[in-house]
């Protein structure tokens, strides 16, 4: 059977990967610390669990509307208003069955053959395959270290040609954990206007900040940039519900309309019980998320010591997320491993530590390391990768 060439293009999802081998180890036994994940470790709060409870003892067990229920729209409204600034009307705004699939379902309504989408690199590994899935060609643009792994105005100016269609601001970011100030947005949303290209604003880790800098939503700076960016957005992080699957969108009617008309033809639907989970996470007056950030502050803090003060390698302490990025080119080459990808693989057997490669983000001198996990598994994982390091020095 022939498969059809939009799939032979595809590059597996390097953390779904390496999570296998992990999972692979550990049922042979093998004390694995898996750090690849990109979720939180906790569990979905109980309000959330009991609200979901209800609603099928209540027989909300029915198809919804395509684009959502309206309850959940009205509460992601009020979210919009409360924590961005942003007035959207609920014809503005999509669920969708994860952010992902509000991503896909995007790109899926914009992108037409050869249209091109600017990809900050490093970048999230969904997004270059969600746009050749579309038939579009994704431009990466290497967002330097030394910039706080941030595009500048004058990278994306230089990158964009009259087959842009749109460009991906992920803040905070997976997999860096940096973001945007203000005056950045700004200078970017300034480019963007000038070329009239769409923003695609990526903010599903915006309540995870472990600095005194806020999060800035490009689409809140002016009524402009607003109607030119999709605000993508879920409560897979936020309120630790990655197994739930519910994100949503945000922009302009004609963009959503085309969405929700998508999304009527491939999901029918969000599930109707985590939408319902998803409404008590907005309108409930709960906070989970101080605690969760606590305690992803105090991870940081403890891993990103631990994990600079190995030999060969660097990393720029991240703001938000619950990633660190650390550089280990030099410790690798000093291993003598040819490409960091070889480095990480023997960590994992000799070590039983799994960490993402950063070639999977478009970064090959980098890891994706993941602290959703307790301190003492961190401290572990450390005291492993400090030990091969230092095992493997000539």
């Amino acid at each position: 059977m022939e498969l059809a060439n939009r799939v032979k293009t595809l590059t597996p999802s390097s953390t779904l990967a390496i999570s296998a081998k992990a999972k692979e180890l550990k049922q042979q036994g093998l004390d694995v610390i898996g750090l690849g994940v990109g979720e939180p470790d906790f569990n979905t709060p109980g309000y959330i669990l009991d609200a979901a409870n209800k609603a099928m003892q209540d027989g909300m067990t029915k198809y919804t509307p395509a684009g959502g229920t309206l309850e959940l729209k009205r509460a992601i409204v009020n979210k919009f208003k409360a924590d961005n600034e942003l007035s959207y009307g609920t014809d503005q705004i999509i669920i969708t069955t994860g952010a992902k699939h509000a991503l896909y379902t995007l790109f899926q309504v914009l992108i037409n053959e050869g249209d091109e989408v600017i990809v900050p690199s490093p970048y999230w590994v969904s997004y270059p395959e969600q746009i050749k899935l579309a038939s579009g060609k994704p431009v990466i643009v290497d967002a330097l270290e030394e910039n706080d792994f941030k595009l500048t105005p004058d990278e994306l100016e230089a990158a964009i040609t009259s087959k842009t269609k749109a460009v991906i601001i992920n803040s905070p970011s997976n997999p860096t954990g940096m973001m945007y100030n203000q005056e950045e947005l700004e200078k970017l949303g300034e480019v963007c206007l000038k070329h009239n290209i769409l923003i695609v604003s990526d903010e599903i880790y915006e309540k995870l900040i472990y600095t005194a800098d806020h999060h800035v939503s490009i689409a809140a700076l002016s009524p402009a940039l607003k109607e030119q960016t999709v605000v993508i957005n879920g409560v897979s992080k936020s309120h630790a519900m990655t197994g739930w699957r519910i994100g949503y969108a945000a922009g302009s009617k004609q963009i959503i309309k085309a969405m929700t008309d998508l999304a009527s033809h491939s999901t029918s639907n969000p599930t109707s019980i985590a939408q319902y989970a998803a409404l008590a996470a907005y309108v409930a007056d709960e906070d989970p998320i101080t605690a969760m950030k606590e305690a992803f502050a105090e991870r940081l803090d403890r891993m990103y010591q631990l994990i600079i003060d190995i030999p060969g390698i660097t990393c720029v302490k991240p703001k938000g997320a619950f990633y660190l990025f650390p550089n280990v080119a030099e410790a690798a080459s000093e291993n003598g491993f040819a490409t960091v990808d070889d480095w990480v693989k023997a960590l994992l057997e000799e070590e039983q530590v799994a960490l993402v490669p950063g070639s999977g983000f478009g970064s090959p001198d980098n890891v994706r390391l993941s602290y959703a996990t307790s301190i003492d598994i961190l401290e572990e994982a450390a005291k492993r990768i400090k030990r091969f390091v230092l095992n493997h020095q000539s």
